[in-house]
């Protein structure tokens, strides 16, 4: 079967075109010679179970590698600690013997699963003993521990396996222990019990920190579209596309993985896009992230539910997003943790950041579809929509001229705080219906605060680039300009488009054409 490329369970390299993560799981393999424990927490989708899978066949040779999955495991294998040390033990088996390595060291362990005597103490017994006369090194691999860790019982048996680790010079245990999840089990020690002593002896701070990118590079991600050209020889620009993936993603692996099957089974021999070669291009490529964001899957939902779920957390990204806040990377504040360890942000020279472009724009569609109903702006765009595009070319400079009118009509007295906290929100609100479903739009990060913000938008083939700022006078304005003209550069444009908002109360308002060198800039001030 030709390979594809995979969004959903773990991916195998004579399935899938896969990123070569040698690399890092040599560098976790250290950590396992390094006898340390673990956790490897990362965000919804972004490849624990692949890495975790692919290590236990990377070490094999030097370790037994015992992976187990918690999802295997019922519920009512956590009533009390006798059914869970039965199920623990019965998956424990099947795992090993599956491996068909140590037969003969299970006998007691065997018994385990079936004795509803048996408790944790029995089982670590069992395992101490397992692990004694192992041939080889045994490394405990636990997938999904999440997925238990609101469990007591849970919590007991990482309390054992931490008593056996730290003193397992004198009984033997797992050379390594790694568990998986998206949550910090740190976290979640508190829907438990919070009393002081349980936290200062708990299970997990033991685990060795864990530093392993496990985000795709640019040049991992060319290095699979490589693969895929030698199969299917498209002509792409390999560099290019891996670029945009990058730029994109930020590495991401199901988003990688996303965009490329779509561009490979939805957009290559649907419409305009005849071939594979036609749909391996800059245009096939953002045709691929409108599908994307309005596409609905398990990332998107887990990634809104969040906001719905931590409202401190809601509350800074729309912040980030609309009002430009600087928020200062703290892990000690848990809004923040919470945020990165979501996978909604990242450290960027200190400061926090929306992990990526796709995120970004799927969380502004989010907050502006939330006002989208009552806002007066997002209904006059919905009006205005059909009069800007002529010939299949979206006629921009009539756009901002028609929001400079509504603006007038509505806030042309608005103080600093409120155009601050909502100027660029009305006027994406006005863009997006004009846009929708033809074309998108995204922020650029790297102008972003609450003084800028470039907005570029994708229109049939074409690109626009609006910057967005607070007035700060004309000495301010007038460097505005000249920023403004070298970033048109950056995208090939001659022409720009300048959205000033001014809350000086002798504020001159209108429209004016500026020449900077080669490029002309439409300047709105409102």
């Amino acid at each position: 079967m030709p390979k594809k490329f995979n969004i959903t369970g773990c991916c195998k390299k004579d399935r899938h075109y896969m990123v070569d993560i040698t690399g890092r799981l040599e560098e976790i393999k250290l950590l396992i010679d390094d006898e340390e424990y673990f956790a490897i927490n990362r965000a919804r989708q972004y490849g624990k179970t692949t890495t975790l899978m692919a290590l236990r066949d990377y070490i094999r040779n030097d370790y037994i590698a015992v992976y187990l999955d918690f999802q295997f495991l019922s519920q009512a294998a956590f009533k009390d600690e006798y059914a869970f040390s039965r199920a623990f033990a019965k998956r424990f088996v099947l795992t090993v013997q599956k491996l068909q390595e140590a037969e003969g060291k299970l006998e007691h362990l065997e018994e385990c699963s079936k004795d509803e005597n048996c408790d944790l103490s029995v089982l670590f017994e069992y395992l101490s003993e397992f692990c004694a006369e192992a041939e080889k090194p045994v490394v405990l691999m636990i997938d999904e521990a999440d997925s238990a860790s609101n469990n007591q019982v849970f919590l007991d048996f990482l309390a054992l396996l931490r008593g056996y680790y730290l003193n397992r010079q004198e009984f033997p245990t797992f050379q390594s222990v790694i568990l998986g999840g998206v949550y910090d089990v740190k976290k979640l020690k508190h829907k438990i019990r919070s009393d002081e002593e349980h936290k200062n002896n708990s299970p997990w701070n033991i685990a060795a920190k864990f530093s392993v990118d496990m985000s795709f590079t640019a040049q991992e991600i060319e290095k699979m579209l490589v693969e895929y050209e030698e199969d299917y020889h498209t002509e792409m620009n390999i560099k290019q596309m891996a670029d945009l993936l990058y730029d994109y993603t930020s590495g991401y692996p199901v988003l990688v993985s996303n965009l490329c099957k779509i561009i490979d089974e939805d957009i290559a021999f649907h419409g305009k896009f005849e071939s594979r070669r036609a749909a391996w291009t800059v245009e096939g490529f953002k045709e691929a992230t409108k599908i994307l964001l309005v596409e609905k899957n398990p990332l998107f939902d887990s990634l809104i539910n969040k906001l719905t779920d931590y409202p401190d957390l809601k509350k800074m990204i729309h912040g980030i997003l609309f009002s430009g806040d600087k928020v200062s990377y703290n892990p000690d504040t848990h809004v923040i943790d919470d945020a990165s360890m979501f996978g909604f942000v990242k450290n960027v020279d200190g400061a926090m950041v929306i992990a990526n472009r796709i995120f970004e724009t799927r969380l502004y569609n989010f907050f502006l579809s939330e006002d989208e109903l009552d806002n007066h702006f997002f209904t006059e765009g919905s009006v205005d929509k059909n009069q800007f595009v002529e010939h299949g070319v979206l006629n921009m400079d009539l756009l901002m001229k028609r929001f400079m009118v509504h603006w007038q009509d509505l806030y042309h007295s608005a103080d600093e705080k409120f155009i601050e906290d909502n100027g660029r929100k009305f006027f994406l609100l006005y863009l997006k219906p004009i846009i929708n479903g033809t074309g998108n739009y995204y922020i650029e990060a790297r102008t972003r605060d609450n003084r800028r913000t470039d907005v570029i938008v994708d229109y049939l083939g074409r690109q626009y680039v609006i910057e967005i700022k607070i007035w700060r006078g004309n000495e301010y304005n007038k460097r505005g300009e000249l920023q403004l003209a070298d970033y048109l550069d950056a995208y090939h444009q001659k022409r720009g488009y300048l959205l000033s908002f001014n809350f000086n109360k002798n504020k001159q308002t209108g429209v004016k054409e500026i020449v900077c060198g080669d490029k002309s800039i439409l300047e709105i001030v409102v």
